[in-house]
């Protein structure tokens, strides 16, 4: 596979390691997703879709295999090195978009960018470019109580793609809306994806929406079937 973003290679994770009632939740899994590649994770809940997602993004670390972003291995690297490759590499999108209340849209998407060291103004005119590629631009300077769901959620998106990441780590990230909301904002997430080029690795249980992904995997007693 050409320009391999995210590489698992024979990840392991179980819980409560070497205790009664250990938990065997990943099993020598292997996932390869490349540059403007959509996947669609499916998997029964308590399977593991959480744990392989925080795997990926560096929130977790797996008990054995290896882990690549961008060609580079993250095994052995400090916390710190961990923070600074998540931070710069990878964008997260939960079921809840975690949006800041206190913030308006524009801010919360400006804030990530400040704290990665780009300046203000930069920060604010790709805060304006995300939001005009989702379709909520005159909703910028609303805070997110302001807002309905899908629009709370398009933020949410913008907000993962603000530092410019390579890869987009997405966890049913349209579950609480309902269908006519959930399918109008999956669709403005495939169009950022394709516009970015992103690596795109999504969990959800909706089927129909895994259909409409460039590929299906799915996660069956700890592997990528």
């Amino acid at each position: 596979m050409s320009d391999v973003v995210l590489d698992l290679s024979g990840i392991e994770k179980t819980y409560n390691r070497g205790l009664p009632g250990q938990v065997e939740v990943l099993r020598g899994l292997d996932l390869r997703v490349a540059a403007g590649e959509i996947v669609a994770l499916v998997a029964p809940s308590g399977a593991g879709k959480s744990t392989l997602l925080h795997i990926a993004g560096l929130l977790d670390t797996a008990d054995a295999g290896g882990v690549s972003i961008s060609g580079r291995a993250m095994a052995g690297l400090s916390d710190r090195a961990r923070t600074e490759a998540r931070r710069r590499e990878v964008g997260f999108v939960y079921q809840f978009h975690h949006l800041l209340p206190e913030f308006s849209a524009a801010e919360n998407i400006v804030l990530p960018q400040l704290a990665n060291g780009v300046s203000r103004a930069e920060a604010q005119d790709h805060a304006m470019r995300l939001l005009d590629l989702v379709g909520i631009l005159p909703r910028a300077g609303h805070r997110p109580a302001a807002l309905s769901g899908g629009e709370q959620q398009r933020v949410a998106f913008c907000r993962a793609l603000a530092n410019r990441p390579r890869l987009l780590l997405a966890d049913e990230p349209t579950g609480n809306l309902d269908p006519e909301t959930s399918d109008r904002v999956f669709a403005t997430l495939l169009s950022l994806v394709r516009e970015t080029g992103l690596a795109a690795l999504i969990a959800t249980h909706n089927l129909e929406l895994a259909a409409r992904m460039d590929r299906v995997v799915r996660l069956e007693a700890g592997r990528i079937i």
